[in-house]
């Protein structure tokens, strides 16, 4: 009776597991290029632990995409030896879209593969009903694609605040704007004819200071956006946690001790309604600080030297602070990142903050990365990260 014969390590790999390890390896390198180009392919096949072969052929696919370009002027190795040909991100063919949707208005913006802005503008709301909106997001980057008429664009990012549902496109709720159900990468992906991708602001900050920012490197990250929505993130080991439908990052509703601000779902105190901008503004023109600006005209009082402006702006450093402390107590990352108008612009708040959060703990606990363009980032670096987790997805079209 024949025997079967077992099967073996040199068993053919199914498709769809080489289809995969192709996709993470190239990944692996045009991170690699990233963090460290202008670099050489074998200082890459080192950093990764991938073989020479392996870089080389994965060089060569990114290029023919590119993604990356080698440089003019070959490098030798202490002078002596081969040259080393360096390869780097390729910042002038490709741009990415950003969007990001905030209260008041909405941000257009283009960025090169590094990240940097390379144009941007903000588009006060007429009104807020999401067809409105989303159709003037597409028109203003057509504006800005026009004006930078070399680069081509691979695809755009979207960021909102609230409830999202990356893997969906969709804003599920956003309370402020009045949305619901709001299918954004449809509705865009039909107006600007290019890929699309969702997610919320605070997740797409993480990911965007875990690769371009002050976080990378770092194996947790805590994300905690403070503007007219408070919201939070968090990743490890470059995942970035969603929940179930992308629920994560609730915290609007957390309770404030000693909270006075009344909330719109009944209770008294709730993190958002205590932080938001809003309450910031009306605390100011109560005040007399201000008449009818916004938070830069508190910060611009502030740094004038309004002291009731510098009081409220630490005020609100130091609860952004108590409500860091309570999500390091219960996630214990090596890093947290905080986006707040305070602490931007004055080392006074972000004193308070880290005071308020705990100094002793082991926890660094920073202002964001992009001081001046963090809306512009935040849009943008949601089509950044789908396109570092698999850059040979990018379309054929945009070649």
């Amino acid at each position: 009776m024949p025997r079967t014969a077992a099967p073996t390590l040199a068993s053919p790999v199914p498709r769809a597991a080489d289809s995969d390890r192709r996709r993470t390896s190239a990944s692996v390198v045009l991170r690699s290029v990233l963090e460290h180009g202008p670099v050489a392919r074998s200082t890459i096949a080192r950093l990764t632990g991938l073989s020479p072969a392996s870089v080389t052929e994965h060089c060569a696919r990114l290029a023919g995409l590119g993604l990356i370009r080698e440089e003019a002027a070959p490098r030798r190795s202490n002078g002596v030896g081969r040259p080393h040909v360096p390869v780097d991100l390729d910042r002038e063919r490709f741009v990415v879209g950003g969007v990001h949707v905030a209260v008041p208005y909405t941000t257009v913006a283009l960025l090169d593969l590094r990240g940097r802005v390379v144009a941007a503008r903000q588009l006060k709301h007429e009104r807020t009903d999401p067809g409105r909106v989303l159709a003037r997001a597409a028109e203003g980057l057509a504006a800005l694609l026009a004006d930078v008429p070399g680069r081509r664009p691979l695809g755009v990012g979207v960021a909102v605040g609230g409830w999202v549902d990356r893997e969906a496109g969709t804003v599920v709720e956003h309370e402020l704007l009045g949305w619901r159900e709001v299918p954004v990468r449809e509705l865009l992906g039909a107006r600007t004819g290019l890929p699309v991708q969702v997610d919320g602001h605070a997740r797409a900050l993480v990911n965007g200071e875990r690769l371009f920012g002050s976080a990378r490197g770092s194996r947790s990250v805590l994300h905690l956006f403070v503007g007219n929505v408070v919201d939070a993130a968090f990743a490890t080991n470059d995942e970035v946690h969603h929940g179930p439908r992308s629920g994560a990052g609730a915290i609007a509703h957390l309770p404030v001790p000693g909270g006075t601000e009344p909330c719109g779902c009944g209770r008294t105190g709730c993190l958002q309604v205590e932080l938001s901008e809003r309450t910031l503004c009306r605390r100011a023109r109560s005040a007399g600080v201000i008449g009818s600006g916004g938070p830069a005209d508190v910060v611009a009082a502030a740094a004038a030297g309004d002291a009731v402006a510098r009081r409220l702006l630490v005020e609100r450093a130091r609860t952004t602070g108590r409500a860091a402390g309570l999500l390091l107590d219960v996630l214990n990352p090596e890093t947290v990142v905080v986006t707040e108008v305070g602490i931007i612009h004055f080392e006074e708040c972000l004193d308070a903050l880290r005071e308020a959060a705990g100094k002793r703990r082991p926890a660094a606990v920073l202002p964001t990365s992009f001081p001046d363009s963090v809306l512009a980032v935040a849009g943008g670096s949601v089509a950044l990260d789908t396109l570092f987790r698999d850059p040979l997805g990018v379309s054929p079209e945009a070649i």
